[in-house]
């Protein structure tokens, strides 16, 4: 990235000077995920606090515009070119992030997770483009789609079809993906592939499950997320469309024999932390979920 994304001026939408983001922000935490240095939340949405100082921090921002579903995030006076673009980005040396979020997913976060003999899986679905499909599959074959629930289901058919990949859904969302190729059932877990295990875990849909590659990434879908603004694993409470019981009893019943490093979600953040500290985190969430009651549904009450 060159220095032309690094303007001296202040975020201006009005004077179309500098980065801002514009009114279109459904405040989804994904830019600031992604650029935490220079977006903060403000008044119910992300906002450019200051302008990026250095390349790292131009970076963030260009990421965080290629991410956003609502393509809030905006440079008044200079196109986001395609050379730009960092996606997939590498978290480390077996998962990607997909970027470029879908409306139709709520601007949900998708992964790609390498496994042996240069194959991938792609859990959840970044928005639907021929040209995204063809750099997804740029470094290898994708295998399978794996829908973590309902809500992150729009694009699952079209990316398995194109890659010539199996789709897999759990039969309680199964009206979301009726064409899928693997449907998963019931609450225990299920092998699916070499180290990649299946739990079931109904709450924030009937439907709702989490996917643990080599113990050590936990795809969790939106059943829980790491939040930053209290340092630990939550579940979204004011978001679940199932039941807040189920998503209790589900993880009671999974936490122990959950062991995983990094938690992956589709909403909220990602963390990264000793297996053991993720472990005793789960349990204390599991015990706090315990303690909570339904409530009705309120976006704006998640603490990212």
């Amino acid at each position: 990235m060159t220095n032309d994304l690094l303007p001296d001026t202040a975020p201006d939408e009005e004077t179309g000077e500098g980065w801002y983001v514009d009114a279109r922000c459904t405040n989804c935490d994904v830019a600031r995920q992604l650029a935490p240095d220079v977006i903060i939340e403000s008044n119910g949405r992300a906002e450019v606090t200051r302008q990026p100082r250095n390349d790292a921090e131009a970076r963030q921002l260009a990421a965080a515009a290629f991410a956003c579903h609502t393509r809030s995030i905006r440079h008044g006076a200079r196109p986001l070119t395609p050379d730009l673009d960092p996606f997939p980005l590498a978290l480390d040396d077996t998962v990607q992030l997909c970027g470029h979020n879908s409306r139709q997913t709520a601007g949900a976060n998708a992964f790609l997770l390498r496994r042996g003999a240069g194959t991938t899986m792609m859990i959840d679905t970044p928005r639907w483009s021929e040209q995204l499909a063809a750099r997804y599959e740029a470094s290898g074959p994708i295998t399978d789609v794996l829908l973590t629930h309902r809500d992150h289901a729009a694009h699952g058919r079209r990316y398995a079809d194109r890659f010539g990949a199996r789709l897999w859904i759990h039969e309680g969302d199964l009206d979301a993906a009726p064409d899928a190729d693997r449907v998963l059932r019931g609450t225990d877990p299920v092998e699916i592939g070499p180290g990649v295990t299946v739990y079931p875990l109904p709450g924030h849909t009937r439907g709702s499950v989490l996917y643990l590659a080599d113990e050590r990434y936990c795809f969790s879908g939106d059943s829980f997320y790491w939040s930053r603004t209290t340092g630990d694993l939550e579940v979204a409470a004011s978001v679940t469309w199932y039941s807040i019981v189920e998503l209790a009893a589900s993880l009671a019943r999974t936490a122990p024999e959950l062991r995983f490093e990094w938690v992956l979600p589709g909403h909220g953040d990602r963390k990264r932390l000793p297996a053991a500290d993720m472990s005793r985190r789960l349990t204390r969430l599991a015990a706090r979920t315990a303690e909570l009651r339904p409530q009705p549904v309120d976006f704006t009450a998640v603490r990212w």
